[in-house]
């Protein structure tokens, strides 16, 4: 007989188990922020490198998962402990993390397969011997014959408490606190830690008796049947949906505001979370609650998407990431109740992992690719409606059976106005928000009222979504381009005065095509938006050109409509750097803008990343350096860095300055281009002025000049409109190693819009 196990060594065993997992989640899940912050300076800033970085991650947690199932299948409990731990010291041997030679500059396509690439060469090894330690260390701990070895699911729990508390504490401690060198260093020294506790797991389970496992089994676990493949499928969805809505809800928040760790990891720290939650033995928030709660998230975004527009920070943030919380604990607790029995637990998590997966590929590589607007945030929202459970008995049964009917008529009376231009048209949309919203609350309604079926449910949301599509936020004609680095709107005012660029709620320029009395527009067309030769940059380039009393030679980044081709004049020299294709070719549409088409037929911009395609261009040759990749709320923070700024500075002619656009509803960003211009010797002068003329598309604008000297920038340094600013003194300065987007934020928030 096999003696049992004494209480100390099942508490050592429980203790080493614990931290063994608690610290690989902690490793696996601050890893993703760190090393895609790295990456990130090679395409732009773009959100969209987080979105291809979450199918790289969830793919290889699939491949993980699979091996360790691979390996508990063998016989030997001496090989599997041997091959991993080979596995981890190689993968140690790789460390510290870095961008591997040959992977330092993107192609001019293929974008997000180059990002995969990079990734796999990069962190791959590492990354996939982390991914197998949560089910390979609970099915070791389930064979230790620990009394807790029957249910193990619990160390999923504390799997996810470190993943949770590695996401959230990045952007609020590690972010602001360490450079990227020294975060790197902090977490190769927690990798050789792991070893060291996955070590003493293995010792454990090897001086465990051999059918150590089977002595707390109980007898229906020993014999419960395998799982079948309906209810194998069942988890997969379950894992999917929520999987692709988080990264459908990332880039729907991280658009409008940065690309940056702070943004990425408040949704994944919140679907870590209900991980956390629904595999406690005793859910703080119990499954039944969540499955009333759900059908009211669903209509909660319905009615947010509804709204749409400039919504504010922590409407956007908050609103769509609580939804986000109660759909996936909806989902996630549907896989936690029919959790299988501790033998079938490594293919429990396989199943997972795969739905993980495909949830990633599709809201990560196959939307981008198959849309030209964002359809995967409703897709995915509508299918969350089929992850309820299979419904008892329907309240008033006499009326349900008339529900299809009824929606079909609902659907087509709402619907097929949107075909028309007449009275119903018009009436619906007067009232879009309060239509769409109804009808979402009618989805909502039949789950908790009516007690109705799934697929009721599903179809009345889709009613709802089909309703924003037909009838959009935006006023007048809509037209989408969707590239890897966003959806870019292109929308013309009712009347057709104006064509308007949008990314996200960000307008990116404009262009005036009729006049006042509906005549077209003639001639030149004038510079509007945040370029009015009365805005900032418009005194800028007019203060350079007065200063040096002849043509300018004069640096672009960012094309957005084209509207700043339309700022140069006979004999200067403009030369426009823009990273996507896709914006290039719409500014070029004469049926969208015309700018280039008038003022700049012959122009060739500079295609790629602007830190990597600029610093090519010959040393001070450049009267003026304009950085206007910055009228998008989603910035690119690497072309906001000390090293940027050095950069910009060597390509400048003697008296040359750089002009850099900082509007932002979200972040305050005047602050630290003064700082990184002070690290380099340079003077700044800050322009922050309420043009009043919104209505004709001419926008308040913040501009921060920089240059050597005083005299550099001409009348400006005298101006009223111009302030000239000192570092704060108190404020790090940004670099390529270090960045504070949760600082920005609360600076705006602080100052309001002043």
């Amino acid at each position: 007989m096999t003696p049992e196990p004494s209480a100390s060594r099942n508490r050592l065993v429980l203790v080493v188990y614990t931290a063994a997992i608690f610290v690989s989640a902690l490793l696996l899940f601050s890893v993703q922020p760190l090393f895609t912050k790295m990456v990130l300076p090679r395409l732009g800033g773009s959100p969209a490198v987080w979105s291809v970085a979450m199918v790289f991650f969830q793919s290889l947690l699939l491949g993980g998962y699979a091996y360790a199932h691979v390996l508990m299948k063998l016989r030997s409990r001496l090989v599997p402990v041997v091959v991993h731990l080979v596995l981890l010291v190689v993968a140690l041997l790789t460390l510290p993390l870095s961008i591997k030679s040959g992977w330092g500059e993107p192609p001019t396509s293929g974008y997000a397969f180059w990002l995969l690439g990079l990734f796999v060469v990069s962190i791959g090894l590492p990354f996939f011997a982390l991914a197998a330690n949560n089910p390979l260390l609970q099915a070791w701990f389930v064979r230790t014959g620990h009394p807790n070895g029957p249910d193990p699911y619990f160390l999923y729990a504390s799997s996810n408490i470190g993943s949770f508390l590695a996401l959230l504490s990045y952007p609020v401690l590690l972010e602001p606190m360490f450079t990227l060198r020294s975060q790197n260093l902090i977490w190769t020294c927690f990798y050789g830690l792991l070893i060291v506790l996955i070590a003493g797991c293995a010792a454990l389970l090897l001086r465990s008796p051999a059918n150590a496992g089977l002595l707390n089994m109980p007898a229906d676990d020993a014999d419960a049947p395998a799982p079948s493949w309906m209810l194998r499928a069942r988890w997969i969805f379950l894992a999917a949906v929520p999987s692709g809505l988080l990264i459908a809800v990332t880039a729907h928040i991280s658009t409008d505001v940065a690309a940056a760790p702070l943004l990425w990891v408040l949704p994944l720290s919140l679907y870590l979370l209900t991980w956390v939650l629904v595999f406690q033995s005793r859910p703080l928030l119990p499954h039944k609650w969540m499955l009333l709660a759900q059908p009211l998230a669903i209509a909660g975004v319905i009615i947010l998407l509804a709204v749409g527009g400039e919504q504010n920070l922590l409407l956007t943030l908050g609103g769509h990431q609580v939804c986000f919380f109660v759909i996936a604990m909806a989902c996630h607790g549907e896989l936690a109740r029919t959790r299988p029995a501790a033998k079938y637990l490594t293919g429990f998590y396989v199943a997972l992992s795969f739905g993980g997966m495909v949830g990633g590929l599709f809201a990560g590589l196959i939307a981008p690719f198959t849309f030209s607007w964002v359809a995967e945030y409703p897709i995915l929202l509508a299918l969350a409606a089929l992850c309820r459970p299979p419904g008892g008995a329907e309240r008033l049964p006499r009326w349900s059976a008339w529900y299809w009917p009824l929606l079909a008529v609902l659907a087509i009376a709402l619907i097929a106005p949107a075909y028309s231009v007449g009275k119903a048209f018009s009436w619906v949309d007067d009232r879009r928000v309060w239509v769409i919203g109804a009808v979402g609350v009618l989805s909502a309604l039949l789950a908790l009222a009516l007690n109705a079926n799934r697929w009721k449910i599903f179809a009345t949301v889709v009613v709802a979504l089909v309703l924003l599509r037909a009838y959009p936020s935006d006023e007048g004609r809509v037209e989408t381009v969707r590239s890897f680095f966003g959806v870019h709107k292109i929308v013309v005012t009712p009347n057709g005065q104006y064509h308007v660029l949008m990314h996200g709620t960000t307008i990116h320029g404009a262009e005036k095509f009729k006049n006042d009395n509906g005549t077209p527009v003639t001639g030149r067309p004038e510079p509007i938006t945040y370029y009015h030769k009365d805005g900032g940059i418009g005194q800028a380039i007019s203060a350079m050109r007065e200063r040096k009393g002849a043509p300018l030679k004069v640096a672009v980044i960012g094309l957005g409509s084209g509207t700043l081709t339309c700022a140069s004049e006979p004999g200067e020299q403009w030369k426009f750097f823009e990273i996507d294709q896709s914006m290039v070719d719409t500014a070029r549409d004469p049926k969208y803008f015309t700018y280039i088409q008038s003022c700049e037929p012959d122009l060739k911009p500079v295609i790629g990343d602007a830190r990597l395609t600029f610093a090519r261009e010959p040393d001070g040759i450049y009267d003026l350096i304009i950085i206007d990749a910055y009228s998008s709320d989603a910035i690119p923070i690497h072309l906001a860095t000390e090293e940027a700024m050095a950069i910009y500075k060597q390509k400048l002619a003697p008296q040359g300055a750089v002009v850099m656009h900082v509007s932002n509803r979200h972040l305050e960003l005047a602050s630290v281009i003064v700082g990184i211009a002070d690290a380099n010797d340079m003077k700044s002068w800050v322009y922050s002025e309420d043009s009043g003329r919104d209505n004709e598309y001419i926008f308040s604008t913040s501009v921060v000049v920089s240059a050597r000297e005083e005299a550099d920038v001409g009348k400006l340094a005298s101006s009223d409109f111009w302030a000239e600013t000192e570092a704060d003194e108190k404020q790090r300065v940004w670099t390529d190693d270090y960045s504070n987007v949760l600082g920005a934020v609360y600076r705006r928030l602080r100052d309001g819009d002043q």
